[in-house]
This record gives structure tokens, sequence and C-alpha cells, in this order.
């Protein structure tokens, strides 16, 4: 799969479009989507698609780690913004709100992917090593548990997105508590 940093411009927005429209088509009708009618509303050639992903499960891992890297760089970008307490606590409520906004069509790419994928991989690095960065940073001032570790803070945040999916009215409570347990005792 060839990534954008190594395209000519024209070749980048086909691609960044092509994910655009893979992901918001997986949303809608799964893993199965027709990748012609992706091509289509992505407004290339099915050679194109194929071009940039050879296969269905090189999209949908695409879609999948572009997600992911989403959500780690926005981890690097709240610790350089703003203080380790606050770019925890954002940094949280955002990976929350994220697991809540992409849970099934996360399930369904990473049902449909295979189980060894470096990509998968990859993945479970880029997000352990965003919640260690802000964690650890948080706890080096004081503003975190010291027993807490990176998965503690993956783990949180599943749980309170799962619950949140059944229960959508009890999300900004759940979030306030798991954002209140990360403080040490006082």
């Amino acid at each position: 799969m060839t990534t954008p940093r190594q395209m000519r411009a024209d070749a980048r927005r086909n691609y960044e479009r092509i994910l655009a429209t893979a992901r918001e088509s997986f949303a809608e009708h799964g893993p199965e989507a027709p990748l012609d009618d992706i091509a289509r509303r992505a407004g290339v050639g099915a050679g194109t698609l194929y071009r940039h992903f050879p296969c269905r499960e090189a999209l949908m891992e695409a879609v999948f780690s572009d997600d992911i890297q989403r959500l780690s760089d926005l981890a690097h970008r709240l610790l350089a913004d703003h203080e380790p307490e606050d770019a925890l606590r954002m940094w949280m409520r955002e990976h929350v709100m994220f697991a809540t906004r992409k849970r099934g069509l996360t399930a369904t790419l990473k049902a449909a992917m295979d189980k060894n994928s470096t990509v998968l991989a990859m993945c479970k690095t880029l997000l352990h090593n965003a919640a260690a960065s802000v964690l650890e940073a948080a706890q080096e001032v004081g503003a975190a548990r010291p027993e807490l570790e990176p998965r503690d803070l993956l783990l949180l945040a599943h749980g309170v997105a799962v619950t949140s999916e059944a229960n959508p009215d009890a999300s900004e409570r759940l979030i306030a508590v798991m954002l209140d347990g990360l403080k040490p005792p006082a």
C-alpha cells in the first residue's frame, strides 16, 4: 500500500478522498460495502482505488490505521499545547468520544481483518504509546495516580464508551467520574 507521503499532490488527494469515502461507506454498509461504489462516491475510477488499495482488507486497514493515527497524534498535540493534567483529561474525553462514535465500525473492521495483521499490531502500539505519553506526563507533575498504567486508560475509555452507547444520557456523568478517578487521592 502506498502511503500519502510518497505521492504526488493529486494522488494524495485521491487517496484521502478514497479513505474518507470508505470510512463513511463502511460505517453505513459494513466491511462488505461495494468497492466500486466507494470509488464512484470518491470521484475516482476503480483502477485508482485498486492502485492505492489492492484488496478490500488493505482499504479497511488503511481506514482503521488512519483513525488510530489521528487519535494518537492528538495526544502529542495536546501535550505540546496544554498542561499535562489538562492534556490527559482532554485526550481521555476525546478517546471516549472517538470510541463511542467508532465502536461499531471499529469492531466490524477489526473482525474482518487478519488477527495477525501488522496494521493491528501497529495500531495497538500507537494507542499504547499515546496513552503512555499523556499518562506519564500527568504522573510526573502529580496530576494522575502513580499506580495507573497506559492500558488502564485504554480499558477505562473503552468501558465508558460501551456503557455510553447503551445509555447516551449517562455519557458525560461517566466521563466526569472516570476523569476524577484518574486523580491521585487527596
